[in-house]
């Protein structure tokens, strides 16, 4: 190991180095392998795409206009994983014209940030059915006031039949906001301890999350175990972020969290 990857911030470690170490008391977190930070599985700004299609800008108001329901596609049947077909649909059903006009995702467009669409579970009295309704639950998260939305759609009639919103509720990251934390601590000044490690590395500048592979996990804040700046942690959406250097070593950075609703980052206190 070179004697400068210890002055940074993120030191340079094998994948099996990061995997052993422990969580910190404050935050529980598991440690992802090699395989899961190259997985595309997260969402890359759906809510973003639609906004684009439906304006003529990225602050044009959408004309008064009825679109025509999306075409249904490819259809699975019973408790079959969702089609391309279906999912595709279901994204733009579930995505109403009020939430797609006041709505924010992680980058501060109009529109939520998509994060995941999932086979909705049977209702109590449909377990036994083999004929029940297919459904899915779209669940969006709307960064203008931190806001989860989880919508329900029948897939069959194309019915939004239950909307929930939660607050303080965090689930997985989707890989648009793993890469837009990730370009947050690019720019800021507490990630130039990555930015050198990844030079170290490959002998190249890092400046786009494109150059690395990630994974994130939701941090929460727990009273005097973090700075003041991250008290928010758990109502705003907050990432720690695990980086590694594409076909390289891991690079750590897990001291410090990026505040994805204040747009803001921060280290850990160490004491």
């Amino acid at each position: 190991m070179r004697e400068t990857v210890h002055r940074h911030l993120g030191k340079v470690m094998a994948g099996a180095a990061v995997a052993a170490v422990g969580t910190a008391a404050m935050v529980a977190i598991t440690l992802p392998g090699t395989a899961g930070a190259d997985e595309s599985g997260g969402t890359t700004g759906g809510g973003t795409r639609a906004v684009r299609q439906a304006g003529q800008g990225q602050d044009a108001i959408p004309p008064g206009v009825v679109e025509q329901a999306p075409a249904e596609g490819k259809k699975g049947t019973g408790r079959d994983p969702l089609t391309g077909d279906e999912i595709r649909r279901v994204e733009r059903l579930a995505l109403d014209r009020q939430l797609l006009t006041t709505g924010q995702d992680v980058d501060g467009d109009r529109g939520p940030q998509r994060l995941s669409v999932d086979l909705a579970e049977p209702e109590a009295d449909e377990a036994d059915d083999a004929g029940a309704p297919r459904r899915a639950d779209v669940t969006f998260y709307d960064y203008r006031n931190d806001t989860l939305v989880t919508k329900t759609v029948d897939l069959d009639t194309g019915k939004v039949e239950k909307t929930g919103t939660q607050h303080g509720v965090q689930p997985p990251l989707s890989q648009a906001e793993n890469a837009e934390a990730a370009g947050l601590l690019i720019a800021d000044p507490l990630g130039a301890g990555l930015k050198a490690d990844y030079k170290d590395a490959v002998g190249k500048e890092l400046t786009s999350p494109d150059q690395l592979l990630l994974s994130g996990g939701v941090y929460r804040a727990a009273p005097g175990a973090q700075p003041a700046v991250l008290d928010q942690c758990g109502v705003h959406r907050c990432v720690r972020l695990f980086t590694k250097v594409r076909s390289g070593p891991w690079i750590d950075t897990r001291s410090l969290v990026i505040d994805l609703s204040a747009r803001k980052v921060a280290a850990l206190d160490r004491s």
